[in-house]
């Protein structure tokens, strides 16, 4: 039995998310094509018969603007030490960066067993994919590197055998039937944030933190979900709800629909936009919002 923690780790939008969930095989991590869209160190568990594989998600690399993103690079660097392998996952579709020759090199230096995943082969020419592997072998890349497209599945068998040979023996880390380490709160919060994410433009989206203050189960089987949706400026919050509160509304239709699914029940949603100045930048507000603390 082979058993450990992969880092997951690449420039933001590179697809690790989407990687994550389809092979686990369910939604632990939310998806959208903007940045900033994992804030956390999430698990995502797969389970075999002779290997168990514990995918560590972390917040895509990018350019620290605020404290709340500066602790996020902080969790993806945390993280790469603290493992028994990184999956770099890079974007085929955007091509080899010199970026990505650079952070690849970077950990392979740790000493950590590293393999690449190249991504989103799906929707980039196939004869361009030896040319960006040669790239990388230019730069000093010595890893290997699986071409993958999650949206189709291809590939994906390769890759997951690749990785858990780079595991060492021993016991589960989890149960068989655990395919995540966040709680039904934390991924209700995460649903809501992933539609305001998917919903909105500029700048707004990643200014929201959204906060689950009930969740309880009533009798005939509804969830009661209440949540608040923090922003940063009095204009976001006007933007956020719309005229006679028809984004806002459209927003929770939405991630209700997701949170029917995820907990299998029907749902109340109730929600509130609320504002507090600037809190990406406040290490208060930020640990208050829940950001920055694993859970248990």
């Amino acid at each position: 039995m082979r058993s450990g923690t992969v880092a997951v780790i690449g420039r933001a939008n590179a697809g690790k998310s989407t990687l994550i969930n389809v092979l686990v095989g369910e939604k632990v991590a939310i998806v959208s094509p903007k940045p900033q869209t994992t804030r956390d160190r999430i698990l995502g568990v797969l389970t075999r018969a002779d290997y168990q594989i514990v995918f560590v998600d972390t917040p895509g690399i990018y350019k620290s603007r605020n404290a709340l993103t500066e602790g996020m690079m902080k969790t993806t660097e945390t993280t790469s030490r603290d493992v028994d392998a990184i999956l770099y996952v890079l974007d085929g579709h955007a091509g080899v960066r010199e970026e990505d020759a650079q952070l690849i090199l970077k950990y392979c230096a740790l000493g950590v067993p590293l393999i690449v995943a190249f991504t989103k082969t799906d929707i980039m020419p196939a004869q361009n994919i030896p040319e960006e592997v040669r790239q990388l072998g230019e730069a000093g890349v010595q890893a290997d590197i699986y071409p993958v497209s999650a949206r189709r599945g291809k590939g994906l068998k390769k890759l997951e055998v690749a990785i858990a040979a780079m595991l060492p023996e021993g016991d589960k880390l989890f149960p068989d039937d655990i395919v995540s380490d966040r709680s039904e709160k934390f991924m209700l919060a995460e649903l809501m944030r992933e539609k305001i994410l998917l919903k909105y433009d500029e700048e707004i989206p990643h200014g929201v933190a959204v906060v689950v203050h009930t969740f309880r189960k009533r009798e005939d089987g509804v969830y009661e979900v209440g949540l608040d949706i923090v922003c940063e400026k009095q204009a976001h919050k006007a933007i956020l709800i719309g005229k006679q509160g028809r984004a806002l509304k459209e927003a929770a239709s939405f991630a209700r629909k997701d949170m029917e699914k995820f907990l299998g029940a029907k749902v109340y949603l109730t929600t509130y936009v609320k504002v507090r100045e600037d809190w990406r930048d406040s290490a208060r507000l930020i640990r208050e919002l829940g950001y920055g603390e694993d859970e248990a």
